[in-house]
């Protein structure tokens, strides 16, 4: 076994090449992927039941109660964003890669296009209008897009849904990074990335199954960006107005600091980046 990054020889057992660093997974050099999951056309969903956690850190941590909810096993991968839109904007193309390049506009287009490839009632609407892909990303009626949380097809997540996977559910004593409080066990981030993402499910997954949470690609959430509340909340949805959209999780690019559970940021809506991708979420309906 050779060090994807120096060509060193390496023992089966060596965590890091001893020559320059690099981190080795699972008896092959970081930079190998090896990943955990199987990259169907459709995401894998992982259901977290409802509860209430102490979100954020802080001055700004706060009680938060969430209904149950379904979240991706991995960011939508390539292969997945092409199956659903016919198309890959991705920059760091490979198949079992986060999609990236997409902006938060073209997300929602994606959950919409989804839901109704699979049979389910689409969530996103403007106006009468459920097919969003007719309207350009820097168009003002996006202002006008609303949610529908009843509805069973799928959405971003809420940023408390984001957080409260992230950390396993909404553990109190939750890791650091989204299943470890070692970032080389969980995440691609801007120490050992080699400069890019790599294929979904490669790092150890978080104690609910849920890959890459942390690193490789950042994520979008629904919300609008503004400091948190400090008052106790149940299913927050955001705030109402704003100009950024929330992202979370840090990316290949980033430092360790940008890629914890807690860390907030946020892009404009029309923004574009090769860091940049998102995983999907759907309501879990009760019957009656």
């Amino acid at each position: 076994m050779k060090c994807s990054k120096c060509g060193t020889e390496l023992p089966e057992d060596f965590k890091f090449c001893p020559h320059c660093g690099q981190p080795v997974q699972s008896g092959k050099p970081a930079g190998q992927n090896v990943s955990g999951v199987f990259n169907d056309t459709a995401p894998n969903m992982i259901y977290i039941p409802g509860d209430t956690y102490m979100m954020g850190a802080g001055e700004f941590a706060h009680n938060v109660t969430l209904d149950s909810f379904k979240i991706s096993e991995t960011p939508i991968t390539q292969k997945q964003f092409k199956y659903v839109m016919g198309k890959n904007p991705s920059k760091l193309l490979g198949d079992n890669r986060p999609v990236e390049c997409v902006n938060w506009c073209d997300a929602l287009i994606f959950c919409n296009r989804l839901s109704v490839m699979q049979g389910l009632m689409p969530c996103y609407s403007i106006g009468m209008d459920k097919e969003l892909a007719a309207f350009g990303s820097d168009s003002p009626v996006w202002k006008r897009v609303i949610c529908n949380y009843e509805a069973n097809g799928y959405r971003l997540p809420t940023e408390a849904e984001w957080e409260f996977a992230a950390r396993e559910g909404g553990k109190r004593e939750s890791p650091l990074y989204s299943g470890s409080d070692d970032i080389e066990e969980v995440a691609w981030y801007g120490e050992n990335s080699d400069v890019s993402s790599h294929d979904v499910g490669c790092k150890k997954p978080n104690a609910i199954g849920l890959y890459d949470m942390c690193g490789n690609v950042a994520e979008w959430c629904w919300d609008f960006l503004d400091t948190l509340p400090v008052t106790s909340q149940t299913n927050p949805h955001g705030p109402q107005f704003g100009t950024m959209r929330v992202k979370r999780g840090g990316s290949w690019l980033d430092d360790a600091p940008q890629c914890t559970v807690f860390f907030r940021s946020g892009s404009a809506q029309a923004g574009k980046s090769s860091n940049l991708g998102f995983r999907i979420c759907q309501a879990v309906i009760e019957e009656a």
